[in-house]
């Protein structure tokens, strides 16, 4: 039986998304019937991938699923000839993961959100929420490859909108109770977060205590506008993760990375919760509820 090997910086038992084996099952494969994913999970220590995926090619695993960006650079360096599919929010080419979207070389492909690229248009929806005086801070993780982008696309767009922006570091999730102190201290208004999975690891949580802050927040995953948080705006994980399931069918029946286009995702998500904004007394903009994808009341 085809093995593949899971590579993810997520939390042990965090799961894979339903929509990876629906891909899968479109592509023909169906988990413990004629494939079978192992996982290895770093528990948010970047340190810990390389040697995590050394295994996956002592193993000789069939393909690799790296699940972020720090997942595939350790895959990438790791081996150049066991295939190997990816799902980031980053552009890969900048990243240096393929040579081109149409055409990758080498033996990596797979699906990019764009989502680090859609920083400025999070500003804009904070921004167009928040009143003019509002300070806004931002969280980016300067132990993901992609922060000082990240930091920079933020940097600008704050500019362009004369706006004032608070760039607050976290690694890890024990550095959030730091980060809901420093809110308070610097009378920050809004917060913005960048999307890293250690970032977004407790979304329900973090809604909680921002909410009890009285801090509107816009994320980058809709688990945690479902959860109580503000908003989200963000790629629709489930068009990732199924393309993602399908690479990886189409992987193990042959086809090669190197001639199979990274795919990007198209659905772009703007979720809003409505029941939040009523307890932090927030009046959304008529432009912006017409543009929601989704309204929680």
């Amino acid at each position: 039986m085809p093995v593949i090997g899971v590579l993810s910086s997520d939390a042990a038992g965090t799961y894979i998304e339903a929509a990876v084996r629906q891909g899968l099952n479109l592509a023909g494969f169906v988990e413990g019937r004629n494939v079978s994913l192992e996982h290895h999970w770093a528990d948010g220590q970047y340190e810990r991938l390389p040697a995590l995926a050394a295994d996956f090619v002592r193993r000789l695993v069939n393909v690799i699923f790296a699940t972020n960006l720090q997942s595939s650079n350790a895959a990438k360096a790791a081996t150049s000839t066991i295939p190997i599919v990816f799902t980031i929010g980053a552009n890969p080419v900048e990243a240096g993961l393929v040579s081109s979207l149409n055409r990758p070389g080498g033996n990596l492909t797979g699906v990019t959100s764009m989502s680090g690229e859609l920083g400025g248009k999070r500003l804009q929806l904070l921004h167009e929420t928040v009143s003019a005086g509002t300070v806004i801070a931002a969280l980016v993780n300067p132990m993901d490859a992609y922060a000082a982008t990240l930091t920079r696309d933020l940097e600008t767009a704050a500019r362009e909108l004369a706006r004032e922006v608070h760039i607050l570091h976290v690694s890890s999730e024990r550095d959030f109770d730091r980060v809901f102190a420093t809110l308070r201290e610097r009378s920050a208004g809004a917060l913005l977060f960048s999307p890293n999975d250690v970032l977004n690891s407790e979304p329900a949580r973090h809604a909680a205590e921002l909410l009890r802050l009285g801090v509107p927040t816009i994320s980058t995953r809709r688990e945690f506008a479902e959860a109580g948080g503000l908003m989200s705006y963000a790629p629709s994980r489930d068009e990732m993760w199924r393309t993602s399931g399908i690479y990886l069918g189409r992987v193990l029946k042959g086809d090669k990375p190197a001639e199979l286009p990274v795919q990007q995702v198209t659905r772009i998500e703007l979720i809003i919760n409505m029941k939040t904004a009523k307890a932090l007394g927030i009046d959304f903009p008529t432009a912006i509820l017409v543009r929601a994808d989704e309204v929680i009341e």
